[in-house]
């Protein structure tokens, strides 16, 4: 007789394995990804994004500064404020899965941002003036950034939880869970990703040949 929580504790094995496994797999696809065809899977990206309905409609909205691996958004939060729009991008507590959405003033206000040691931008730590989307209104959209997205709109993120901790923490908002749209290049699209129970779902995944 097996002793209790055995099954349980291989499959949580065999799914951090599969994950481990694809991060590795994706990593390496957009290593090969050189950057004249970034940009160009970027700039289409951004045209999209900004024809979208549910862009067009939203008024709070947070996204991602974007790393040299990730779909580039510097056009997109410059609409953002073109169009009058409030902007909210990430702020990552290290050695934890605790981020906070906080208000960035200008597509300008980027350059006043501290790089971190992962090489992001972000506000401070001791930046306690801007203001956290779940402490006002909540928000309406939320682009997602990740490594790896499937059709049903699973995600395969770095490995830390962020976005999934941050997406429970808006479902208990007044203004409840915002519309969430991944933002991907082609290379990032699988047949499959593997998932667990608390690994939360996309609404929609926006890619070159979605």
């Amino acid at each position: 007789m097996e002793p209790p929580g055995e099954g349980g504790e291989m499959a949580a094995a065999a799914l951090r394995a599969a994950k481990r496994a694809l991060r590795g797999e994706l990593r390496r696809r957009l290593r090969a990804l050189g950057a004249a065809e970034r940009q160009r899977q970027s700039r289409l990206l951004s045209r999209k994004v900004i024809g979208h309905p549910k862009y067009q409609e939203s008024k709070r909205i947070a996204i991602f500064l974007s790393m040299p691996d990730e779909i580039q958004t510097e056009e997109i939060i410059k609409d953002i404020f073109m169009q009058g729009k409030e902007c909210f991008i990430p702020r990552y507590k290290p050695h934890s899965n605790h981020m906070d959405m906080l208000k960035l003033s200008s597509a300008e206000d980027i350059s006043s941002l501290t790089l971190t040691s992962w090489n992001i931008l972000q506000p401070s730590d001791d930046d306690s003036v801007r203001e956290e989307a779940l402490a006002g209104g909540g928000l309406d959209l939320i682009f997602m950034p990740g490594l790896g997205f499937d059709k049903k709109g699973n995600r395969l993120g770095r490995g830390k939880g962020y976005y999934d901790t941050y997406l429970e923490r808006c479902m208990k908002h007044p203004s409840g869970k915002p519309y969430t749209i991944a933002l991907a290049f082609r290379e990032q699209i699988c047949e499959s990703v593997p998932v667990a129970e608390n690994d939360v779902q996309i609404d929609e995944i926006l890619y070159e040949d979605c």
